[in-house]
């Protein structure tokens, strides 16, 4: 499978700028909380994608709806990342993902076999991503009965990752949770950059304009904002967030 125009996006932002954004909008959150308002605000801070997420409570007509209400506002790529097996071809691309450390078989297995065969029939642009749940795991780790790779372990984490780019995904993220109380270390982001060649994110407990530049910085492509924009906090302090990933960003390139 080829990349496709989202997939495209990404990697030749990343060669231009170092260093991306991704605002994450929990499906259940904002459907009556005007998506359209948060999306095209969060378009001129600078956010470059936006990814539609959830890890309970998600269904397709919520997604359907969001999406369509903010496609009709905002320009940015609306990726999809998936809490389940609930797709819409109405998003431009989801993160199709291997959940390497999860203990339970239908994380890391049958929801990818069930997922696989909605995505082709919508035609979906499916970007092969591996996905490592850090500690503390919070809501997503709780659900997909985790094996959080400790905080104190920058190798697990990288081996993780490299195990990713192994079995054949082209993107890895890592993520401590929504909510979490901090990022994970400089450490392991950097074990991780070291480790792998292919471009990952980082999302969970990033609040802070220092917290996303010492992330870039250390080797992440990308960081996932969401509280910010679940909160509302969408005005300097998302400019601010913007602003400290691509100084970061155009430091590292």
């Amino acid at each position: 499978m080829k990349p496709g125009k989202v997939e495209n996006y990404i990697t030749d932002k990343i060669a231009r700028e170092g260093g991306l954004i991704l605002g994450v909008l929990d499906t259940g959150k904002v459907t009556e909380n005007a998506p359209e308002i948060s999306a095209k605000t969060a378009e001129e801070a600078g956010v470059d994608i936006l990814l539609m997420g959830g890890s309970t409570g998600v269904h397709m007509e919520e997604l359907n709806e969001t999406i369509k209400r903010i496609k009709e506002n905002c320009s940015l790529p609306v990726v999809i990342f998936p809490g389940n097996v609930v797709l819409t071809n109405k998003a431009d691309a989801v993160f199709f993902m291997n959940l390497i450390n999860s203990g339970d078989n239908y994380w890391n297995s049958t929801v990818q076999i069930l997922g696989s065969v909605v995505a082709k029939k919508m035609n979906l642009e499916s970007i092969p991503t591996g996905l490592v749940i850090l500690e503390p795991g919070m809501t997503v780790g709780w659900i997909t009965n985790a094996r959080l790779v400790p905080r104190s372990k920058p190798e697990l984490a990288a081996a993780s990752a490299l195990a990713c780019e192994y079995t054949g995904s082209r993107l890895v993220i890592l993520e401590s949770g929504s909510g979490a109380p901090e990022p994970a270390s400089k450490e392991t982001i950097a074990a991780v950059r070291k480790t792998i060649s292919i471009p990952f994110f980082y999302g969970g407990g990033i609040r802070t304009p220092e917290q996303a530049y010492t992330t870039i910085n250390a080797g992440a492509d990308g960081v996932f904002v969401g509280t910010a924009i679940e909160s509302g906090d969408m005005g300097d302090k998302l400019k601010s967030l913007v602003s400290a990933v691509k100084k970061a960003g155009k430091e590292k390139i």
